[in-house]
């Protein structure tokens, strides 16, 4: 079947999209070819010798190493962010003392709001070419598609899905997402001064394996062997890291004192452990509720993963700053500005907060929960590295052994994801064409 050309010469506006088979009343994307993010404009004759050089095995199998790609790239961002983070974070409570877990919390996750400015700014000046109200139109066009998208988790839009809003959809998801992460991300600072670092790191970083738990059930993922070994492994590197080691460190040893005297050890692994599942199944509904279906491209993924991020953002900064006042009065956490040195630090470590909270999220939408829980241990590893250059303190052969028991895992990982994507692209193609980067 021909379509009609989707695009207006001349005046930089596409037209409203036009039904890809009336007898279903499905919608094709709307944006013209070669449109990176449905943001540029290409001849519509573009489009037929696409047509008639690509196959859609060539289109979806690119697609697949794109996303590699575009992942490979965010995930060394993400650790090199993450890294700045907790280096300036545990500075600035340890060393000035500027120890206000909630409140560092709420303004780490409102730093988020930042990312779809930016992202809008760096859209722009790739476009800046178009006018602006085309370069508006076409971006809240895509946004709005996308939603609807994610909301119907199918690539091709009925006209009845076409018409209906996805604001309240989207409103719905990012209260109940940033809900569950304030919650998981709250058990690590309440639990913080319960129980023992080493405790603290192994049962946290366990949320790898439950977000593997929930992905069986909330994506329909197979139980692999290879996923399942490569998660065990990590959690293995993980447990060598926080125990394996002779702990040192004084502050480590009253800690651990501490918590074994008070007899609170327990309760604190009790709530490390509710917010290492919560952290889990945070992660697997970001991927189920929030990101665009599989054979979206992978622009399209990012800027909408960027996007959800900022939404996130904007429901902390506009609710969740009720607690302080209340935390406030009744003495749980007096409220007080950073000042000086522990002002200027705390503005860095937001910073590489919402630069590697949003990396993470572009990470979850482009390859899996599971992928992304266990990239995200590749941490621990290198903030170690990081603290052995900026202390002195040389790593103990459980730092060394753990880490490249981690670093083993997220390759076998990544291999058997990358293996998996591959199949899902071949059984795809039986039933219908993926989405390829020029139809955004």
């Amino acid at each position: 079947m021909t379509h009609p050309s989707l695009h207006r010469q001349g005046d930089g506006r596409s037209q409203q999209p036009l039904l890809k088979d009336e007898g279903r009343g499905r919608l094709p994307n709307i944006f013209p070819p070669g449109d990176e993010g449905g943001q540029g404009i290409r001849p519509s004759a573009s489009r037929r010798s696409t047509f008639r050089s690509r196959t859609p095995d060539y289109d979806a199998k690119n697609s697949t190493k794109r996303k590699y790609i575009y992942a490979a790239g965010f995930l060394v961002l993400s650790l090199i962010s993450f890294t700045v983070q907790t280096e300036t974070a545990v500075y600035i409570q340890h060393e000035l003392q500027w120890d206000k877990p909630y409140c560092m919390l709420y303004f780490t996750h409102s730093s988020w709001i930042l990312l779809w400015p930016v992202q809008l700014l760096i859209l722009r000046i790739q476009k800046r070419k178009l006018t602006w109200k085309a370069f508006w139109r076409r971006h809240i066009d895509l946004l709005r598609i996308t939603a609807q998208m994610v909301e119907t988790q199918d690539l091709y839009l009925t006209s009845r899905d076409y018409g209906k809003s996805p604001v309240l959809y989207m409103f719905r998801t990012t209260a109940f997402l940033t809900s569950a992460l304030t919650v998981a991300g709250g058990s690590w600072y309440v639990a913080v001064n319960m129980t023992t670092a080493s405790d603290l790191t192994a049962i946290y970083n366990c949320s790898a394996f439950f977000a593997y738990v929930f992905s069986i059930f909330l994506l329909r993922e197979k139980i692999r062997l290879d996923k399942v070994l490569s998660v065990v492994v990590a959690i293995v590197g993980v447990i060598v890291v926080a125990y394996g080691g002779s702990h040192s460190s004084g502050s480590t040893d009253k800690s651990s004192q501490a918590a074994s005297e008070t007899g609170s050890r327990t309760m604190g692994n009790i709530i490390i452990g509710i917010g290492s599942i919560l952290y889990g199944l945070y992660e697997v509904l970001y991927k189920r509720y929030a990101c665009p279906p599989e054979g979206s491209s992978p622009g399209r993924s990012v800027i909408f993963a960027n996007t959800v991020g900022s939404m996130i953002g904007a429901f902390t900064l506009l609710v969740l700053w009720i607690p302080l006042p209340i935390f406030h009065i009744l003495g749980v956490e007096e409220f007080r500005w950073p000042t000086g040195e522990a002002g200027w630090l705390l503005i860095i470590s937001i910073l590489a907060n919402a630069t590697f909270s949003g990396s993470f999220l572009v990470l979850m939408s482009l390859t899996s929960p599971v992928l992304s829980s266990v990239a995200a241990l590749l941490t621990i590893f290198l903030v170690a590295i990081v603290d052995w250059g900026l202390t002195g303190n040389p790593l103990s052969a459980a730092s060394i052994t753990g880490g490249f028991i981690i670093i083993a895992a997220f390759l076998l990982l990544s291999w058997s994801t990358y293996c998996e994507l591959d199949e899902e692209r071949r059984h795809r193609l039986l039933d219908e064409e993926p989405e390829s980067e020029s139809d955004e």
